[in-house]
């Protein structure tokens, strides 16, 4: 029974985060919801710590805000701080964009295919979650490649916060023009046209920060 162990506290940590990250983005947990460590705990099967320390990492990423002994909730979408998150993450991908054209391989070229063609079929199914997952394991490849961990981890880190937004607009169906987008990037990533994919993936980005402004 060597393999069975207690899971480390950081393993517990991260557990709840992600758990309630995913609830808030999903908006399973709404926009202004007051959130409790003990009710999230009991929930999740968790002590309240881990809980606790997920609130603090996730009030840190603006999804929650707390007053001390008063109350922790879900923040608004504010447009500004979208705008803000859509420009370092977009800022990321065209980092990672311009390290990974030149080292892609041909199987990488037909993942991000592959990846967009059930990203299309999703946004025209109104199926989010599936959209989200195709859209991720696209632009997956390109962090990937570039091999480029700390652009990785900050794009990770910010974004959540245009998710709830970004959900939003792929349920929209045919009014979604990432599809397009993305065939413009893959396009000129198979040509190995760095520049023009750092182009398609700066505008890509400018549309979610242009979503913000018009919510």
């Amino acid at each position: 029974m060597d393999a069975i162990r207690p899971l480390a506290r950081t393993l517990l940590r991260d557990r709840a985060y992600a758990s309630i990250r995913d609830a808030i983005v999903a908006g399973e947990i709404e926009p202004g919801a007051v959130v409790r460590d003990a009710e999230l705990a009991e929930r999740l099967g968790l002590s309240r710590a881990p809980v606790r320390e997920a609130f603090a990492r996730l009030v840190d990423e603006g999804l929650l805000e707390s007053k001390p002994q008063s109350y922790t909730r879900v923040t608004q979408v504010v447009a500004a701080d979208v705008r803000d998150a859509a420009a370092v993450v977009g800022a990321m991908h065209e980092l990672v964009t311009r390290a990974a054209v030149p080292r892609l391989f041909a199987a990488d070229i037909e993942t991000m295919r592959a990846a967009n063609e059930r990203f299309a079929a999703a946004v025209r199914a109104g199926e989010v979650d599936e959209a989200i997952r195709a859209d991720d394991e696209l632009h997956d490849v390109l962090v990937r490649v570039s091999g480029n961990r700390a652009a990785a981890a900050t794009a990770a880190r910010y974004t959540p916060l245009i998710r709830r937004l970004e959900r939003r607009r792929f349920g929209e169906g045919g009014n979604c023009r990432s599809a397009g987008l993305h065939d413009r990037l893959i396009e000129a990533c198979a040509a190995g046209e760095v520049d023009g994919a750092v182009r398609v993936t700066a505008e890509i980005w400018r549309g979610l920060a242009e979503l913000a402004d018009s919510d």
